[in-house]
């Protein structure tokens, strides 16, 4: 799903990175204080800012080697745990028209 070393937890402190597994997106961000980061996951099609709240889960981690391996263990079992919803998000985000 995703490579620890494509977020290198310093780079992490400096910006956001957010990404996407089979409908499922993700997003990492440092807090405030630099000694943790949470971590949000949301389903497709929508951006995280164009995704209401409450269809977004999240965890906190350490901000350290540690932290990632646990977060990306999180991410894991969040998709397990919705497999269904995040296949189903994807095959639904083709027939969404977004209204102002």
């Amino acid at each position: 799903m995703i490579d620890k070393k494509l977020i290198p937890v310093p780079g992490l402190k400096k910006e956001p990175f957010s990404g996407c597994h089979k409908g499922m997106r993700y997003y990492f961000e440092a807090a405030a204080d630099k000694e943790t980061f949470l971590v949000t996951v949301y389903p497709e099609p929508w951006s995280f800012d164009k995704t209401p709240d409450e269809n977004k889960e999240h965890a906190s981690f350490p901000m350290s080697d540690e932290g990632m391996d646990s977060a990306i263990q999180w991410l894991h079992e969040m998709y397990e745990k919705k497999k269904d919803f995040w296949q189903d998000s994807v095959s639904n985000s083709m027939h969404i028209v977004y209204k102002k």
